[in-house]
């Protein structure tokens, strides 16, 4: 198969640069729909931006690639063994050319390898069938919105819902429920694959497989489709929205299968995937490995625009941000303030917040803007070039930031999805802000990366390492401000109204 290490490589960076046509005509749809001049328009603008410049540089529309999964389908005889040693090299090259971020990191020893290569990375699933092509379908599903995948066992007790019992009414409940737990953390809006049966570990398998389905098309069980429609309707009168701002736009997708269970299980599997629904396959040649066609696009059709304009719409009240912050300029600010970031800021993740309860940081973070990123860095000659550089999803750090915020005298927290009761009230003792940035939106931000002024910690990994920007034009949202006020706490109780109101029957 003399094609095939291009072939996947191919495969592997069109998915991770260019969405395709069904999840591009959805998102297309959620951008004319949404009232605009709302939070949730803003970020909807900035996503439909973000897809086209990825698609131009052909970088990554979001800087989490995620754990890459693959299908494959092979005729009896063709040998599995070469084409998962071709997968491996491919992603191994993909990451090297920065189309992959290095995602795969040792469980024991916290260790990122540095490739996507390692114990189980990637995932490959291998099924044989009785066509005489080999057919290879990926997703990527970023860490954000795998975190927030969910299985129920029904019966059970659902916040606002009341009972799920062992019924369609139930499974409903559930979906519902899975969607509106996620509010912004899963960068909506977002996309659910549903298996409904089976075992626990094969359940979320085949919630995952349902994702391979296009979002336009019509389940051939009748009571399924039934049940998909309800849920796409009923899930976009919670009132989510984009990034969990609020708004029309809360789901683009929901794909659900059935399989039999054990008399004793009744289990509800949610495979959560956010906007940036990155999803391709190919058909090959079981000889040759070159490509005979490409599945969810036609790569002789023009990829239209999705952007009437070059991202955030600037008003000319947006509030220009220069760090080293005071405590007055950050008190000054208050929830649905939009800023425009110009000067330095320091990424940092899960390891150095970590590193940061029992070490000083090298550098002084007074007044100082933390983001919570973990870009796609790649090195040309002396100097760092940042390929994408899109926000984490800030909870994960709520053990830690409020005590980063008291002892270190940051004032702006940037990430995505908002952060608890401890962060805000520290914001509030101590004057600082938590900013919300575009989930996702990967190449619109690392565009904003005017240098980049030094790295410390690659030790932890280049997603994990805290990298010194110097950014212009940084655009985010203040979502929780120094006076006890969040957004997140704000739409999460609204919506909490909202979905108690749906009572599905």
């Amino acid at each position: 198969m003399e094609f095939l290490n291009t072939t996947l490589l191919e495969l592997i960076t069109q998915t991770s640069t260019n969405l395709p046509p069904d999840v591009r005509a959805a998102m297309a749809a959620a951008v004319r729909d949404e009232e605009p001049g709302t939070q949730s328009s803003q970020a909807l603008t900035v996503m439909a931006a973000n897809i086209d410049m990825a698609f131009e540089d052909e970088g990554p529309v979001c800087q989490d690639t995620g754990m890459p999964t693959f299908v494959i389908h092979t005729p009896a005889g063709v040998n599995q063994v070469a084409i998962a040693r071709a997968v491996r090299e491919a992603v191994a090259e993909a990451t090297r050319r920065g189309k992959l971020r290095p995602n795969s990191v040792d469980s024991i020893t916290g260790k990122n390898s540095g490739n996507n290569l390692g114990v189980e990375t990637p995932v490959i699933h291998f099924e044989q069938w009785e066509e005489d092509d080999v057919e290879v379908k990926l997703v990527l599903k970023g860490g954000g919105c795998e975190n927030m995948n969910s299985q129920y066992s029904v019966p059970s007790e659902l916040d606002h819902l009341g009972r799920a019992d062992r019924n369609l009414a139930g499974v409903k409940k559930c979906i519902l429920h899975a969607i509106w737990k996620a509010q912004g953390l899963g960068c909506a809006p977002g996309a659910v694959g549903v298996c409904i049966g089976s075992d626990r570990a094969h359940g979320y398998t085949l919630a995952k497989y349902q994702l391979f389905r296009t979002l336009d098309d019509v389940n051939p069980e009748p009571l399924l489709a039934k049940l998909e429609a309800e849920i796409m309707e009923d899930a976009n009168k919670i009132g989510v929205g984009s990034m969990g701002f609020g708004g029309r736009a809360t789901l683009i997708g929901c794909k659900i299968t059935a399989a039999n269970r054990l008399p004793a299980s009744f289990f509800v599997s949610v495979a959560y995937d956010c906007w940036a629904f990155r999803r391709l396959g190919v058909r090959l040649d079981a000889r040759s490995g070159a490509i005979k066609q490409w599945l969810y696009r036609d790569p002789d059709r023009a990829v239209e625009r999705m952007a009437s304009g070059e991202g955030f719409p600037l008003t000319g009240r947006e509030v220009v941000l220069e760090p080293p912050l005071t405590e007055e300029q950050v008190r000054a600010l208050k929830v649905g303030d939009v800023v425009l970031i110009t000067g330095e800021m320091f990424t940092g993740r899960d390891a150095l917040h970590h590193h940061l309860m029992t070490h000083e940081p090298e550098v002084d973070l007074r007044g100082g803007a933390l983001y919570h990123c973990g870009p796609v860095m790649l090195k040309d000659g002396d100097k760092w070039v940042t390929k994408a550089a899109g926000p984490t999803t800030s909870i994960r750090e709520e053990p830690y930031e409020a005590e980063v915020i008291g002892r270190y005298g940051v004032r702006a927290v940037i990430g995505k999805g908002g952060m608890g009761a401890r962060t805000l009230a520290a914001m509030q003792q101590y004057g600082a802000v938590y900013l919300n940035a575009i989930g996702g939106a990967a190449q619109y931000y690392a565009r904003t990366v005017k240098e980049v002024l030094g790295v410390h910690h690659l030790e932890f990994g280049i997603p994990e390492a805290m990298w010194h920007y110097r950014v212009e034009g940084f655009p985010a949202i203040v979502t929780m401000d120094a006076h006890g006020n969040s957004l997140h706490a704000d739409v999460e109780k609204e919506t909490a109204a909202n979905l108690a109101a749906l009572q599905p029957a």
